[in-house]
């Protein structure tokens, strides 16, 4: 059984002023104007899993992010804390956690509360700092520990606060944006990192190369076999190890050249990244995997292609996918897209209802009353 997101509460945090219980299920496709806030969601996520990797995983991301003040709604004068309520469902039963963000001196934020509770197997548990008297100092409140999710970082397997753990820290979102020539993509990569792929696809070639080796090669062909239906010319990798190291290439249809991924087009490596994502085994896949505009740079029919395999993988996987593509979102039944917006500068997201869009569906299609602004979220 796989831990899925069952409701999500987010309070502060960038342009979510109060997202307020938002069910995902297991395939949410975020649609809205520029700024409205789909990016935002998936770095709430990118963020707790850089937090639970490591104990110095929060403050570099908060440094990346340039500061804890870009980080909360508004800045600190208007928002001196952020906090978030998850709510899950793990194979140790239902469970709760929450936390809060409070703003410190330096520019950063430290983790004054955090809470766990458990309906399976009824144990809760709870995170507090609290100064000894009014003169405690920020840097004193670092010092013990709290500048990282205290609660989680250190939670045993086996355990409900280990399960969500778990769950926080393999949430992937993935961007295959970086393409350019000192992408880590364009790199040859050690052949044994290859047990997961990238968020960025910088490891392709290894997870390639494992995947033709494994099951006989099962999952490799049917990656091999989808990339030829959105690039006619494929016609199979030759991924050849050196010195411990692989190099992402391939060879064409009549054609005895050897291309590699300096020939490549951006559309091509983001289409083989997708499609390798996609069409892995599940068991590799995250809990949740997250999709920021996966259409970046591909051909209306690669969109259609990938839109089906975002919905296949939907079955074994939850999925939330954010996209500005019209050609997407007609791969998606109307109750899968949440349209994201901005009303008096806070994100709200809204899941479409099909019964009060029936009507207008008799002349158009779910693209058609996007461009239209009749759903709202108008690109």
């Amino acid at each position: 059984m796989r831990t899925t997101l069952d409701e999500i509460t987010i309070r502060g945090f960038k342009t979510f002023q109060g997202l307020e219980k938002f069910r995902p299920g297991r395939l949410a496709v975020l649609i809205g104007p520029n700024g409205s806030g789909k990016s935002n969601f998936a770095s709430f996520f990118t963020m707790m899993s850089r937090a639970l990797a490591a104990e110095d995983g929060f403050r570099i991301f908060v440094a990346q992010q340039g500061g804890a003040s870009k980080l909360l709604h508004d800045g600190p004068s208007k928002t001196p804390e952020a906090e978030a309520v998850l709510n899950l469902s793990t194979p140790l039963g239902k469970s709760q956690y929450s936390f809060r963000l409070l703003y410190a001196a330096g520019d950063t934020l430290i983790f004054p509360h955090e809470h766990h509770s458990n309906k399976g197997s009824n144990s809760e548990q709870t995170v507090r700092w609290q100064a000894k008297d009014s003169a405690a100092s920020n840097t004193e409140q670092r010092e013990s520990g709290y500048s990282f999710p205290t609660l989680l970082i250190h939670a045993a397997d086996g355990l409900p606060t280990g399960a969500t753990k778990d769950f926080l820290k393999g949430v992937s979102v993935y961007h295959f944006n970086n393409t350019s020539a000192v992408a880590r993509i364009q790199t040859k990569w050690k052949v044994s990192d290859n047990r997961a792929l990238k968020e960025d696809g910088g490891n392709i070639a290894p997870v390639l190369l494992r995947l033709k080796q494994e099951d006989g090669g099962y999952y490799y062909r049917r990656i091999v076999e989808t990339i030829r239906l959105i690039l006619p010319t494929f016609s199979d990798f030759d991924l050849q190890p050196e010195y411990g190291h692989v190099l992402l290439q391939w060879r064409e249809r009549n054609s005895d050249l050897l291309f590699d991924v300096s020939q490549a087009s951006d559309g091509m490596l983001r289409a083989i990244c997708l499609i390798t994502l996609l069409l892995q085994p599940e068991e590799r896949l995250p809990d949740l995997l997250i999709l920021d505009e996966p259409e970046l740079g591909l051909h209306p029919y690669a969109i259609e292609v990938i839109g089906g395999l975002i919905h296949a993988a939907s079955v074994n996987t939850q999925v939330i996918a954010a996209t500005q593509s019209t050609t997407l979102v007609d791969c998606f039944a109307p109750e899968d897209i949440v349209v994201v917006d901005r009303n008096e500068r806070a994100s709200t997201f809204r899941r479409l209802d099909p019964e009060s869009l029936d009507e207008w569906f008799e002349d158009y299609s779910l693209s058609e009353l996007w461009q239209k602004n009749v759903i709202e979220g108008n690109p």
